[in-house]
C-alpha cells in the first residue's frame, strides 16, 4: 500500500496504524503549498484531484481518500492489531468516534485555528463556539485509556489532532487534565512516539524548503 501523506497532518494517523499494527506502507511525502509528490515531483491532484492527505492507494490499485475511510480500511486489512471494531454496536461507535474527531475537532476546531488567513475575530468565535467539544471528551475521557475498550484507529486520528495544540496557543491542554494526561499516555506509545518524531523532522524540512522558496 502507498500512503501519501503531508508531514504532522493528519495523514499521521494512518502512520500511526500501521505502526502499531507492524504492517508494510510506502509513505510518500505530499508537499501541502505546491501539491507535489517529493520523490518524483509529480503533480499530487493526479492522484486525489482535492490534493487533499491522507490518500491512501491499495495493493490493488484502487485509490481511497478521507480520513475516515482509510483509518477504518487499515484496520480491516490488519485485522490481527485489532485497531478497528467488531460488527454491530462497536462498530457504529468507532465510527461515532472517527466521525467526531474528523467533524467537530478536525475541520470545525483545528483548521480555521491554524489558517493563517483567519482574522482574530473569526478565531474567537470559533473558540467561543467549539471548545465545548474539549469539555465533552474530558468528561468521556475520565477513568477511561482509550475512546474504545482497546486503542483502536479512533485514537490515532484523536491523538494525531490533539498534537496539534503545539501550535494553537489558545487551545491550552492544562484546563483539560484528563484529555491532556490521555494525549502524554498516547505520545509515549511506541507507535505513536515514533511517528511523531519522524514526522516531526520532516516538517522541519518543510520548512525550510518554504522558507529557501520564499
Amino acid at each position: 500500500m502507498e500512503l501519501y501523506f503531508s508531514p504532522l497532518a493528519c495523514s499521521m494517523a494512518t502512520r500511526i496504524a500501521f505502526y502499531e499494527a507492524g504492517g508494510a506502507a510506502t509513505y510518500l511525502e505530499v508537499d501541502p503549498r505546491t501539491k507535489t509528490v517529493l520523490k518524483d515531483g509529480s503533480d499530487f491532484r493526479k492522484v486525489n484531484p482535492l490534493g487533499l492527505v491522507p490518500t491512501l492507494r491499495t495493493d490493488d490499485g484502487v485509490v481511497l481518500t478521507e480520513n475516515a475511510a482509510i483509518l477504518q480500511y487499515v484496520a480491516e486489512r490488519l485485522a490481527q492489531a485489532k485497531l478497528g471494531a467488531a460488527d454491530g454496536l462497536e462498530r457504529s461507535r468507532l465510527q461515532q468516534w472517527l466521525c467526531f474527531i474528523g467533524t467537530e475537532l478536525h475541520k470545525s476546531l483545528f483548521v480555521p485555528l491554524l489558517d493563517r488567513k483567519a482574522a482574530p475575530e473569526v478565531k474567537a468565535y470559533v473558540l467561543e463556539k467549539n471548545l465545548s467539544r474539549l469539555d465533552y471528551l474530558e468528561t468521556y475521557l475520565k477513568g477511561r485509556d482509550y475512546l474504545l475498550d482497546h486503542f483502536s484507529v479512533a485514537d490515532a486520528y484523536l491523538v494525531t489532532v490533539i498534537n496539534w495544540t503545539m501550535a494553537t496557543p489558545p487551545v491550552e491542554l492544562a484546563k483539560w487534565p484528563v484529555l491532556k494526561a490521555y494525549y502524554e499516555r498516547l505520545r509515549a506509545r511506541p507507535s505513536v512516539a515514533k511517528a511523531i518524531a519522524e514526522e516531526f523532522e520532516l516538517y522541519k524540512a518543510e520548512l525550510a524548503r518554504h522558507k529557501a522558496a520564499a
